[in-house]
């Protein structure tokens, strides 16, 4: 309470940490709603600016009623800004029109190495999911912004001239390396209407 940035969080088995880094790191006021919200509906009359995905375990194709939903944010005029995280990725994608399919493995543990693809950069994230977004299905306006340096697997969205994004691994990453937490800086700062310039590289450089 007293935090005027209002954000919505889809609960898709999110952890504490990311409610505590949202809320008394970056003073947000966060609204935490069940994954099957009907965000268009809004039965709750929340009032929100930004919404975010959470992480989560399992099969993204599985939740139709939370896809549908970003659907509806997606289509917003002026556009809200939207962040997910691991399931939150896959989510995002399908709502854009990609598709996900399911690894032969699954990416887990704490040192999943990922290239950012507006640097070149490559970070050490911690991760733990069996589902992955086929970048070659994003459509027009939205493209790679990170990718596996092991198995060059999708590793995070961008819309080019919206405020959407999200990445596959957890940038708060209580229990495992915070190098990525800048990402929900660029968040917030999209709900507090801070330009946040973005260039990025092309993916098929590092492809093998």
């Amino acid at each position: 309470e007293g935090n005027e940035t209002s954000i919505i969080a889809y609960d898709c088995g999110m952890k504490f940490n990311i409610i505590r880094y949202f809320v008394e790191t970056h003073k947000v006021k966060l609204t935490v709603v069940p994954f099957d919200y009907d965000l268009e509906a809004n039965p709750e009359n929340i009032e929100w600016q930004g919404l975010f995905l959470s992480n989560g375990p399992g099969d993204p194709t599985m939740c139709p009623t939370t896809v549908k939903s970003i659907k509806y944010a997606l289509a917003l005029n002026p556009p809200r800004p939207i962040f997910g995280i691991c399931l939150g990725n896959q989510l995002l994608s399908l709502a854009a029109g990609a598709t996900t399919y399911k690894l032969k493995y699954g990416n887990r543990g704490m040192n999943q190495p990922c290239i950012d693809l507006r640097t070149g950069r490559c970070y050490i994230t911690p991760q733990n999911h069996g589902f992955a977004v086929d970048s070659d299905s994003l459509p027009p306006m939205w493209k790679p912004l990170f990718m596996n340096a092991n198995d060059l697997s999708n590793e995070g969205i961008i819309h080019t001239n919206k405020p959407f994004f999200s990445v596959q691994f957890h940038p708060e990453a209580s229990g495992g390396p915070t190098d990525t937490a800048f990402l929900f800086e660029k968040f917030v700062g999209h709900v507090r209407e801070i330009p946040q310039p973005i260039v990025l590289q092309d993916g098929l450089a590092y492809k093998r």
